[in-house]
């Protein structure tokens, strides 16, 4: 396994991203994970953060096919997945594939769709295929849903249910620039266009080695515990009414062992783990008598405190 690959690619997507995206460069960091790892994110924050054009960058940094779907109230399942129609020239019906039928997915305001249209993308997030009139069609390898939702707003949205919350490998939020940030956010936004600065920097060969290689990042059987102990944590915890299913616990895992990639070694360490633990558990629990996703980050971290970390013997 080429670490260096791994530390390169990091390095690579970061700086490309922020020829557009101001200061967020530890963010750019965890959609790299989530994307090595096949996950998917949910991006959330008060509009005009640069939500989608953090998307379209590190899309157009990716390379491969992108699709942007706006989600609204009239949307319907069949506007993702594709149709089947008749071709009267043909006289037969030939399947029109939908927007879900590309690499990268932005899935722009996810939650102002009803539940009926936010289900149809619990069998593409979860098994990369989609099933119209009772036919199963694969879609492209890699696939990534990237979806922004604004946490503020009421009217017109609708809440996304607990199983395609769970199905997102991590949630985050982007945060507000400091003053020096936002100085440099003006200054770029004299150009027209900033995507114009983006380029593909990654080819196919490549991402298929650094998805199929991570794996064999090694794992200590203390910082495993350490990683169950503080998934149980989130199923014991008075203040948590639901907490976190095994899926979490797979997705964390994985994650430390990109993250560890990233920082050049081939073995997890405690300390990515409770990095990553936040990202990736937030949007899994339920936490009683707190729903702003401020309070399951306090949450989460006042476990992440009461657990101990264990130490590498001398």
């Amino acid at each position: 396994m080429d670490i260096e690959k791994y530390i390169d690619f990091k390095e690579k997507v970061v700086k490309n991203v922020s020829k557009v995206i101001v200061g967020k460069e530890k963010i750019i960091e965890l959609i790299a994970v989530a994307f090595i790892c096949g996950g998917h994110v949910l991006i959330e924050d008060v509009p005009g953060l640069g939500k989608t054009l953090m998307v379209k960058a590190f899309a157009k940094t990716i390379g491969g096919s992108f699709k942007r779907i706006q989600f609204t109230p009239d949307l319907l399942p069949s506007d993702l997945t594709g149709i089947n129609f008749y071709n009267q020239k043909k006289g037969e019906f030939e399947f029109r594939p939908g927007p879900l039928f590309a690499n990268i997915i932005l899935a722009d305001e996810i939650n102002r769709a009803t539940p009926r249209t936010q289900s149809s993308l619990l069998e593409a997030m979860e098994e990369k295929q989609v099933t119209v009139d009772g036919v199963t069609r694969r879609l492209p390898d890699p696939f990534m849903v990237l979806a922004t939702q604004n946490p503020v707003e009421t009217y017109g949205t609708f809440p996304l249910p607990e199983a395609e919350l769970d199905r997102f490998f991590m949630r985050i939020k982007i945060g507000y620039p400091n003053r020096e940030e936002e100085i440099e956010i003006i200054n770029r936004n004299k150009k027209k266009d900033m995507l114009e600065d983006i380029d593909t920097v990654v080819d196919t060969d490549e991402i298929n080695y650094l998805r199929e290689n991570f794996i064999n990042v090694r794992v200590s059987k203390e910082v495993i515990d350490y990683l169950l102990d503080i998934i149980d944590s989130t199923r014991k915890s008075e203040s948590i009414l639901l907490g976190v299913s095994p899926r979490g616990s797979v997705a964390l895992f994985k994650a430390s062992q990109v993250f560890a990639l990233f920082y050049g070694r081939d073995y997890i360490i405690p300390e990515d783990i409770k990095y990553l633990a936040p990202f990736i558990l937030n949007h899994r629990i339920i936490t009683i008598g707190a729903s702003k996703s401020k309070d399951i980050y306090e949450v989460i971290n006042n476990l992440l405190e009461t657990i101990k970390v264990p130490v590498e013997e001398i």
